[in-house]
């Protein structure tokens, strides 16, 4: 992925000229000068704006996936399950090897008529250079590392904890579904 954001930071650098080009002046919100171009196309290479795009082309892809596992869950073998889970996996990766890079590249191409403008109008000079400062600080990697293991921590206290209220209620919801299921595929 970072070869992919290297080149959406020469995307966004071969546009930073036209960008500094339109208006000079000081650093306030809707002027653009070179300096605060500059700042535009840096915060674009730590923030990666593009990875939204990414996910929003990926997450049908995850859901399809997931709802095969579902709807294959006590209907066939596991045999059977694991082979066709496994085929679909091959489909749902050949999807997001295809989608992601178009998503991608399209990203690359609208940020500056969209995410650009913005930043151009709503941040001075120096409120940009305290969103790179923030973005690039070694305090919001160290927490954003300490994510997944708080998000895993709390999220099995909670599955201990609640376990017995919530499985027979994800347990009424599987038979609910199933039923439905096989209602709809039952030919009259």
């Amino acid at each position: 992925m970072s070869h992919l954001a290297a080149a959406l930071c020469l995307s966004v650098c071969a546009l930073t000229p036209a960008w500094a080009q339109s208006t000079t002046g000081n650093a306030t919100p809707n002027t653009t000068t070179p300096a605060k171009a500059k700042l535009i196309e840096h915060l674009l290479t730590v923030w990666h704006p593009e990875n939204v795009v990414v996910m929003m082309v990926q997450r049908p892809a995850a859901d399809a996936f997931q709802q095969a596992r579902i709807a294959l869950q006590g209907r066939v073998s596991a045999e059977k399950r694991d082979i066709t889970l496994k085929d679909i996996s091959t489909d749902v990766q050949k999807y997001v090897d295809e989608a992601t890079p178009i998503a991608r590249e399209s990203a690359k191409k609208e940020l500056a008529n969209t995410v650009v403008p913005m930043l151009q109008q709503q941040f001075s000079e120096d409120e940009l250079k305290q969103l790179i400062a923030l973005l690039e600080s070694p305090l919001k990697a160290k927490f954003e590392q300490l994510i997944p293991q708080m998000e895993k921590a709390l999220g099995e206290k909670v599955a201990a904890n609640s376990r017995a209220l919530i499985d027979p209620k994800m347990q009424a919801l599987t038979q609910a579904v199933g039923s439905k299921l096989r209602a709809a595929t039952v030919t009259p």
